[in-house]
């Protein structure tokens, strides 16, 4: 089903069915909807949740604490993506660590961290490896090269994940989902369609206001039959395989395990870990670090605003105790968090 942007607009603002719990599950389409007033079109019945798509949001506390544990204890150079510095551990975030004489770098790109490893031999590097199927493969590329390069100072610290079981853990907690268009340009479209056998029904779409338009267009129209479903209206950059040479390195390097997300627990199957011809570059094995089980804050509400159980504006410190300056969870630390978006743009439940 294709629609013209009015097309689209006019079947979401003259929509009269029952109420509907649309999952936007990536952050940054959480980010485009307020931007573009999307949310200002949708009749009271259409409810907007914003999913656990932000993988700095969903990255558990623990793994803040292990990273902060390398580069105090054992002086490792900690490269990482610019959000996950601010982010809360236990005790203090790595921008805290740094305070105390933590070297932390900054990075754009997991072979950015295996260059500086190469440059610097006499110094420890920590990549920390986050995200979903669209940042995966560049963490994997990155320990090829390690290897070809024979760095013995160049490790990750890998808290990868893969989105179906996630998809599956939440099936009660929307009616459909608004699948990421990044992933799934990785990922391909069979998995959305097996999941149409499970009972869970989604799009796929972009990130223009057109895409996302025609998308709920689309959710609407196909809910009115009652049955699961599954559309590409992304069709320009997702293609039935997807990505297989991504994928490829993805199976070559790395293998599937159980994984915590932040609010959602452990969900089996939905992590990455390096296999055993890699193991020399898991940085949990080199170090022999101890199992660790962080706690956030007790004002800190991120894991219910990512299983959709509340939006960002009913916590009590929203805006107030908590805001990007000084955040008290991940959601108002990165920019594709949830809590970062209702900030930014005042949102209220439609608007």
């Amino acid at each position: 089903m294709e629609n013209s942007v009015s097309e689209a607009k006019d079947i979401i603002t003259s929509y009269h069915g029952p109420n509907l719990r649309i999952m936007e599950v990536c952050g940054t389409h959480t980010h485009e909807i307020f931007r573009l007033g999307i949310r200002k079109l949708l009749p009271e019945s259409i409810r907007l949740i914003s999913g656990p798509g932000c993988p700095v949001c969903v990255t558990p506390v623990g793994y803040i604490d292990e990273a902060i544990l390398l580069a105090l204890k054992h002086h490792a150079v900690i490269c990482t993506f610019g959000d996950l510095i601010r982010v809360p551990g236990s005790e203090m975030s790595l921008a805290g660590a740094r305070q105390q004489g933590a070297e932390i770098k900054m990075v754009y790109s997991p072979l950015d961290s295996e260059e500086y490893a190469k440059e610097h031999p006499e110094k420890n590097v920590v990549f920390l490896a986050v995200g979903f199927e669209t940042t995966t493969p560049a963490a994997c590329l990155a320990v090829k090269k390690a290897r070809k390069d024979g760095l013995q100072n160049y490790s990750l610290l890998v808290a990868n994940k893969t989105m179906p079981n996630a998809y599956l853990a939440l099936k009660d907690s929307a009616d459909a989902f608004l699948y990421p268009g990044h992933v799934n340009a990785i990922a391909g479209t069979a998995v959305c369609e097996e999941l149409v056998k499970k009972g869970i029904s989604g799009v796929v779409t972009g990130f223009t206001a057109g895409e996302l338009l025609t998308a709920l267009a689309v959710i609407l129209k196909l809910s009115a039959s009652g049955k699961p479903f599954f559309r590409n209206c992304y069709p320009r950059v997702v293609r039935p395989d997807g990505n297989p040479a991504a994928q490829a390195v993805m199976r070559e390097v790395m293998e599937p395990c159980d994984t915590e997300w932040r609010g959602l627990g452990i969900i089996r199957g939905s992590g990455l870990r390096l296999r055993e011809p890699y193991h020399s570059f898991d940085a949990r094995l080199r170090y022999a670090l101890p199992k660790i089980t962080g706690h956030s804050s007790l004002l800190c509400r991120c894991g219910e605003v990512l299983q959709g159980k509340c939006r960002p504006n009913d916590c009590k410190v929203f805006g107030t105790g908590c805001t990007p300056q000084h955040p008290i969870g991940a959601c108002m630390v990165s920019n594709e968090g949830a809590c970062s978006a209702y900030y930014q743009y005042g949102g209220t439940e439609n608007g």
